[in-house]
């Protein structure tokens, strides 16, 4: 699928003249406001949003699409907190349903990955007491003293403000000390939709908006960068969204720390709120154009494939999406539970690649934080790839 040309659109003479002025603030590089943002929702089509988001994306990034070669490792699905969008995690009542790692099970994990080409490992799991602010130092630094040149990019302000808390240390004092830890950079996990009315019923008990964001920014201080989600698809409104979005912008205003902003489709399968119906795949393209349009200082949208289905995020590089992460071995529990599309645990590079370049985009490996390791552009598969791990990945059993 293809966007309609920009051109064609501001030629329109029956276009409503409220979404021509959105269109000639996108052109001239201006910032769009919050009540255009929701006029974006409420009057502007796929074909309309898509062409501005990929003038935008187009303008930015050109033909180039970002992945990375990355895993996956979840400590725990056991969890104090009841979501109730949650398919992956289980109650402490439930403990024999779910796992929690050892240290020493963590590291075999790690060490599983050895000999492959892997730049990044992504860390995120339940919220544990035995998961504290000494365990998780510990691990980042035994990850660190086993692979240095690994990136760790590990837990969301949920899993952080909860070993704060009990740590007694402040957001200032836990983020320096997981630095000096090891951690690398923060990924954009537990944010849901920060609004109270739609977060205190969906996300009751975690940590606040404000404390999400606060914790972001005590990170963005160090100069370090991290990304941002929002869980989009379930009871919240169109403005809803908006007001996600512009508490984003607004922090990203300050502190220029977040890379990427994910939306992150709600999947309706074995969690409190299967009787809400998903979201279909013109509403996901949708709202992926708008976050490109709307968060003008945020380099990068991303679309996790896993979530949307590899068909999906083909299509989404034309609407505003240049990354769709990457290898992502290990992860699809999270997703397969809540009843994503994706079955298996991984794609290789080689998939990722093509993928890509089936759509008529440059394939460009990134690190996590964005610099490119290649392009694959000419690039031609060798049999030694294939035997360095280019084109598979082990699958870690759970």
């Amino acid at each position: 699928m293809q966007t309609t040309n920009i051109e064609t659109i501001l030629q329109n003479p029956k276009l409503d003249k409220d979404l021509k002025a959105i269109a000639d603030k996108v052109v001239a590089g201006e910032r769009i406001s919050e009540a255009e943002g929701n006029t974006l929702f409420d009057k502007g089509d796929l074909a309309y949003v898509g062409a501005l988001a990929n003038f935008i994306r187009e303008k930015r990034h050109g033909n180039h699409t970002y992945f990375n070669r990355n895993f996956h490792m979840e400590p725990t699905n056991v969890c104090l907190y009841t979501c109730t969008f949650c398919s992956y995690s289980r109650l402490i009542k439930k403990r024999e349903e779910g796992w929690e790692y050892t240290m020493d099970e963590m590291m075999d994990i790690i060490k599983q990955y050895d000999d492959k080409p892997v730049t990044e490992v992504h860390i995120v799991g339940g919220v544990l007491p035995q998961y504290d602010l000494k365990f998780y130092s510990e691990l980042f630094q035994n990850i660190k003293a086993h692979r240095p040149e690994l990136h760790v990019k590990a837990l969301t302000p949920v899993e952080y403000h909860y070993i704060f808390k009990k740590g007694k240390v402040s957001y200032a004092e836990g983020m320096k000390m997981m630095l000096d830890a090891g951690l690398d950079s923060m990924p954009g996990g537990g944010a849901e939709i920060f609004h109270p009315e739609i977060r205190d019923e969906i996300a009751g008990g975690k940590c606040s908006a404000d404390q999400w964001l606060e914790i972001h920014e005590e990170w963005h201080k160090l100069g370090m960068r991290s990304n941002a989600t929002m869980l989009y698809g379930h009871i919240e409104k169109h403005w809803h969204r908006i007001d996600h979005m512009e508490r984003l912008r607004k922090l990203q205003d300050q502190t220029g720390g977040f890379q990427t902003f994910i939306p992150l489709k709600f999947r309706n399968q074995n969690n409190q709120m299967s009787h809400v119906p998903e979201s279909t795949v013109i509403e996901d393209l949708r709202m992926y154009a708008i976050s490109r349009i709307y968060l003008d200082n945020f380099d990068h949208i991303k679309a996790y494939w896993p979530m949307i289905s590899r068909n999906t995020a083909q299509i989404a590089l034309a609407f505003g999406v240049d990354d769709i992460d990457g290898t992502i071995d290990d992860t699809t529990k999270i997703y397969t539970m809540a009843g994503s599309e994706e079955q298996t645990p991984a794609m290789s590079t080689m998939q990722l690649v093509k993928l890509i370049k089936e759509v008529g985009r440059k394939a460009i490996e990134r690190d996590t934080l964005y610099n490119v390791v290649k392009d694959y552009t000419d690039h031609v598969f060798e049999e030694e790839e294939v035997y360095r791990g280019y084109t598979s990945l082990p699958v870690v059993n759970k």
